[in-house]
């Protein structure tokens, strides 16, 4: 949970899932992330060898951020999360609907 607790883990691992992006790219893709948190939780999960930074060399420079083979495995974990989570908030949602 140290990992991907952070509120855009999910998010930034779920983009990458499906092939490299550049920083801008998944900025877009993430939607509503300002340019600190994205550059913090993708150096968070750089560190903790979940995603990969590569340099580009090209005028200008061009990052691409990947998921590691470990990044790559979190998928399922976070698929196992999902599923447990609509389950059980369906659940509240009904218990909730019925008082």
């Amino acid at each position: 949970m140290r990992v991907i607790g952070s509120k855009w883990a999910f998010g930034v691992i779920s983009h990458l899932y499906y092939g490299s992006q550049r920083f801008n790219q998944l900025r877009r893709n993430l939607g509503n992330i300002s340019i600190k948190s994205l550059t913090d939780i993708l150096r968070h999960l750089e560190h903790h060898k979940i995603v990969n930074r590569q340099v580009i060399p090209t005028i200008p420079v061009s990052v691409e951020y990947s998921l590691t083979e470990k990044g790559k495995e979190y998928r399922s974990i976070l698929l196992q999360m999902r599923k447990w989570g609509e389950k059980w908030m369906d659940a509240s949602n009904s218990d909730l609907e019925s008082r």
